[in-house]
């Protein structure tokens, strides 16, 4: 009786309705799967809140359409292998973040269609509270992975950068990257462990792993070239490495910038220039000792 009542739209109307009602389903059986696969109860209660309240708002616009939609699979298990690598909290708001475009639709669309305007309301405010008291363990040590990421792709690229001119050979700076990178991990894990234990933190123990995990992680991505090029191929391994860490950088900081609402251009752009700064002063610091030096391998 409701839709009896109601005007018809016009057709670049019913398009944009049928294109909102489709993310507005997506969305629900993506907050639903979420729910379902997160143990927290806190968090579980508020993605099952967001998959009723899009649920609702698909119902609104199918009142609008009159056509029942299915979720589209492919963008489901998209959203599920993003939660699955980088979390369910950068999967929630890269989703949300994506509908920022949407706010034309909801303007053009208020003019004939009056749920428009509160479906708007909604998505800005209540939505965006729900999502902010998303709590996931990961995020919570973001502090300690950028050290350990930090450190790993400032010390790394100046020692593989360094040791590339001084030996030119893939394998011997591998295993001298190799045995660099581990001690360095341990130390860095260690370090952290004894400065959270300092600051009385009871998670001391979980600290140093998410820096030493990360720490590791990024150490065996850049040695990765040295050991799958040939030994002569001392220079494409290096260029590789640097595009791995430029790569890593671009990576990381996304998801930072997604997960934690930062800025990316500024925080990869510190990163980088560090990175990339410390290997070039390193990579002149063994050209230098080879040639004007004579220290050879």
């Amino acid at each position: 009786m409701e839709r009896q009542t109601r005007k018809p739209v016009s057709e670049e109307s019913q398009r944009l309705l049928h294109k909102m009602q489709q993310n507005e389903v997506n969305e629900s059986e993506i907050y639903r799967r979420l729910a379902a696969g997160t143990r927290e109860e806190k968090n579980r209660q508020v993605l099952s809140r967001l998959s009723h309240e899009e649920q609702v708002h698909a119902q609104k616009w199918q009142s609008y359409t009159g056509r029942e939609l299915k979720p589209q699979t492919g963008k489901i298990l998209w959203r599920a292998f993003l939660s699955k690598i980088f979390g369910f909290t950068f999967a929630v708001k890269q989703m949300e973040n994506g509908e920022e475009g949407a706010q034309n639709a909801y303007e053009r669309l208020s003019h004939e269609v009056p749920e428009a305007k509160e479906i708007q309301r909604e998505e800005k405010s209540h939505e965006n509270a729900l999502i902010g008291l998303l709590d996931e363990e990961r995020l919570r040590y973001v502090g300690s992975m950028v050290l350990g990421l930090n450190d790993a792709l400032v010390e790394m690229t100046g020692t593989l950068a360094g040791l590339t001119l001084a030996m030119q050979n893939t394998r011997l700076i591998a295993l001298s990257g190799l045995i660099t990178g581990i001690s360095a991990t341990l130390s860095m894990a260690a370090s952290e462990f004894l400065s959270a234990k300092s600051e009385g933190r009871a998670d001391a123990a979980k600290s140093s792993v998410y820096t030493g995990v990360t720490y590791l992680v990024a150490v065996a991505l850049l040695i990765l070239p040295y050991l799958l090029l040939s030994p002569q191929h001392y220079l494409p391994a290096l260029g590789t490495m640097l595009a791995i860490v430029l790569l890593i950088l671009v990576v990381f900081n996304y998801y930072i910038a997604v997960a934690k609402d930062l800025s990316f251009a500024k925080r990869f752009g510190q990163m980088a220039c560090i990175s990339l700064g410390v290997a070039a002063l390193s990579f002149l610091a063994g050209l230098f000792m080879k040639n004007v030096m004579h220290v050879n391998l």
